[in-house]
């Protein structure tokens, strides 16, 4: 049976704001402290993102013996830029395929809903009866963790603009 896990939150930031904590590629880039949770670019895909392939980590119950790291391999297509994408996965260690949508609803006044969507289903029909839902169910709780790095996406790439303008107020002053 393919679980579903839809998820939405708001933030105070413009969908141009949001889109860049998700699509900001520069070698500067914030990285998580926490080895179980990165994401490697492994093909930039086209200009707007259309075919970029990741490989991302992910912390998942430790009895799934895989020393509480999960790993999936997407595929990102309909990027439309500044609005939504979809990705298919293959993840393991509960070896499943997963389709997910993420939409940036711009909301006026400067706010964005973020809305996640995804379908998972496990490809073994056994582990898919005794494990399937345990598991997207724990992996889906972790909806304030999403919610805390998106919060701080926007504060670190606020500061960073912000050292860029003054680096450019001050290069134009020595001229």
């Amino acid at each position: 049976m393919v679980q579903r896990h839809e998820y939405s939150i708001e933030l105070s930031a413009p969908p141009d704001e949001v889109w860049e904590v998700f699509w900001y590629r520069a070698p500067d880039r914030p990285q998580p402290k926490d080895v179980k949770t990165r994401i490697e670019i492994l093909h930039p895909g086209d200009d707007a993102g259309n075919g970029l392939v990741r490989h991302c980590y992910f912390p998942v119950p430790k009895w799934l013996l895989s020393r509480g790291v999960g790993q999936s391999w997407e595929w990102l297509t309909e990027v439309k830029p500044f609005e939504s994408w979809r990705y298919d996965a293959v993840g393991k260690p509960l070896w499943s395929r997963a389709t997910g949508w993420t939409r940036l609803t711009d909301l006026g006044d400067g706010r964005t809903r973020v809305t996640f969507v995804e379908e998972y289903e496990a490809f073994n029909p056994v582990m898919r009866v005794l494990l399937e839902k345990t598991v997207h169910s724990r992996l889906s709780r972790d909806n304030d963790t999403i919610l805390a790095a998106l919060e701080g996406g926007l504060r670190w790439h606020r500061k960073r603009r912000a050292r860029e303008a003054a680096a450019t107020t001050e290069r134009a002053a020595e001229n």
